[in-house]
């Protein structure tokens, strides 16, 4: 038997709660706020999604798994977390989160090392104070600093909270993306692109309607959000209306992908600008094959390096840069240049085979990527 939670909205900071069945009041783990039950804000909490299996098989990423609903048992909401999310201040923050499977059939080697890096490229690079990036991984002793479905939601929620003209906000993923059968009718393949959590396998994926819905559409004028994405099919995942379709000669077409529906997929006036680690219907690489010392994944690494080599210009050097990273790395697996925040590791994997992955860039406006300065 299956149980069913009430979604809502906290009362005080607005970020979508789940409710268990019985339960009169529930406590939020970003402002630690009670919210009764009537007492929600307002404004109707975002449709539930149905998660479904595609019934496709691919031994590159995990699984397609229909969604599970959470078992019915105390929540970690009626609890106030030991180290709750800083207070949303400033013109800059970011959430990083590296989901590394341990000890399952689905783990990965470079996802905590990817976490590491852009943590640094963050503070020490574009000045992201420390006090306002939050940090999700398996080695966080913190249980609301876990990978999980729900604080991958609401670590989300807190990014956009309140954002105002000058803030620039990042979201970097690290770790398995999939896809699953769409339900809404706004994709043009006819799949929805996911992100899988920690406990995917049980909690279900997170879809990129969600995503969307979450990062995306609050935006206002004024407000740039970047995201990072590396991870398996996760191209559109934000879904984002226009993908830069580029070819190896650096020529450029913004493909249209906003839903037939007419269903609105942009922002409420603000920037969003996603690179990820591959096209839709393309896996990516865990590997040591390019820092030639440890594991990361392909795409952070390929972002990174495009950095610090100074390419970081305009968005079209940049996705250059990375491609040519990438492919130069299929090509010869031996040399290169290891970056200094790479150098910070000492152990790794070996790896063979070929990197067939293409980052992609997505955004809610075409604009000239030739022209348009990149900046975080």
């Amino acid at each position: 038997m299956t149980t069913v939670y009430m979604s809502l909205n906290c009362s005080n900071c607005s970020s979508p709660l789940q409710l268990p069945p019985g339960a009169n009041s529930i406590c939020c783990a970003i402002c630690h706020d009670t919210t009764l039950a009537a007492d929600s804000r307002s404004s109707p909490p975002p449709p539930a999604l149905s998660y479904s299996s595609s019934g496709q098989d691919d031994h590159d990423h995990p699984p397609h798994h229909p969604s599970q609903v959470v078992p019915s048992g105390p929540s970690p909401y009626n609890h106030a977390p030991p180290g709750p999310p800083p207070a949303v201040h400033g013109t800059k923050r970011a959430v990083i989160c590296g989901v590394s499977y341990k000890n399952t059939k689905n783990e990965l080697k470079g996802s905590i090392n990817d976490v590491v890096c852009m943590k640094y490229l963050l503070v020490n690079r574009f000045n992201f104070p420390e006090s306002s990036i939050i940090v999700l991984t398996e080695e966080e002793t913190d249980p609301y600093r876990q990978p999980t479905k729900s604080n991958m939601r609401l670590a989300l929620s807190w990014l956009v909270q309140g954002c105002q003209p000058g803030d620039s906000l990042v979201f970097h993923f690290s770790g398995h993306g999939s896809q699953q059968k769409d339900q809404n009718g706004d994709e043009l393949d006819g799949y929805d692109e996911t992100l899988c959590p920690t406990d995917f396998e049980t909690q279900g994926m997170i879809v990129d309607d969600e995503i969307n819905e979450i990062i995306v559409k609050p935006l206002s004028h004024g407000v740039k959000l970047h995201a990072i994405i590396d991870a398996c099919h996760s191209g559109t995942v934000l879904d984002l209306p226009f993908l830069c379709r580029m070819d190896r000669n650096g020529k450029y077409v913004w493909e249209d992908h906003r839903p037939r529906s007419g269903e609105w997929k942009g922002t409420s006036g603000g920037e969003a600008i996603s690179f990820s680690s591959c096209d839709d219907d393309q896996t990516s690489a865990d590997t040591s094959a390019l820092s030639k010392i440890t594991s990361t994944g392909a795409m952070t690494y390929s972002f990174i390096l495009a950095i610090e080599r100074g390419h970081a210009t305009t968005y079209g050097s940049m996705l250059n840069a990375m491609r040519s990273t990438i492919r130069d790395t299929s090509i010869e697996l031996r040399g290169g240049i290891i970056t200094s925040l790479i150098s910070m590791f000492l152990t790794g994997q070996t790896f063979s085979g070929e990197i067939t992955q293409e980052p992609q860039l997505t955004a809610n406006e075409p604009f000239d990527v030739y022209s348009k300065p990149f900046s975080l």
